[in-house]
């Protein structure tokens, strides 16, 4: 198994353990911990969806500093039952709700919209251009999306990149609706 440890909040230092899959690149810490100060690291009251859990990275996060609810899709049942065990672990409860779910049917189908949007999916398969459609119906008119991919974004339908950074060959942006590009 490979780990990953939360970086703050109330589950700081906590390990989380996951298996291998194909396409898992688990956010690094430094990464994690620059994604935090962007959003304002005390997310209570927020709703966050992790759409391709992987890890729990992002999800277990967001949950750690605070966000009411906290929802994490995967579709691989031996990283389900990875997320399931570290949110029995952390004693996560009711504020963090894993889906079996392949992204764009969850995406079409919650009727639900989200503050926070983590978007990390498996690079070159062409998720973020199926999923640009569908982000008006899963996020809040003022939500902000997270995006890790293989190369720089501007945009991603009418969310703008605000924020944005490179570690190794991993591009990760912080879009909001209508900000112009900006770098870290």
């Amino acid at each position: 198994m490979n780990s990953v440890r939360i970086i703050a909040g109330e589950w700081r230092r906590r390990l989380l353990r996951f298996p291998d899959s194909p396409g898992l690149r688990p956010t690094p810490d430094r990464v994690r911990e620059t994604l935090f100060n962007w959003l304002g690291n005390d997310l209570s009251g927020l709703s966050c969806l992790d759409l391709f859990a992987g890890s729990g990275a992002l999800g277990f996060e967001a949950a750690s500093r605070g966000a009411s609810r906290v929802v994490m899709v995967d579709n691989s049942p031996s990283v389900l039952a990875a997320l399931a065990l570290n949110a029995r672990m952390l004693g996560a409860g009711q504020r963090l709700e894993i889906v079996r779910s392949d992204a764009v049917r969850f995406a079409t189908s919650t009727g639900y919209r989200f503050d926070v949007l983590f978007l990390d999916p498996p690079f070159n398969q062409g998720w973020i251009e199926r999923l640009e459609p569908d982000l008006p119906a899963i996020l809040a008119a003022d939500g902000v999306l997270y995006v890790e991919a293989e190369r720089a974004l501007q945009a991603c339908g009418d969310w703008r990149t605000a924020r944005q950074g490179r570690a190794g060959k991993v591009f990760y942006h912080l879009m909001r609706r209508g900000d112009a590009d900006g770098a870290e």
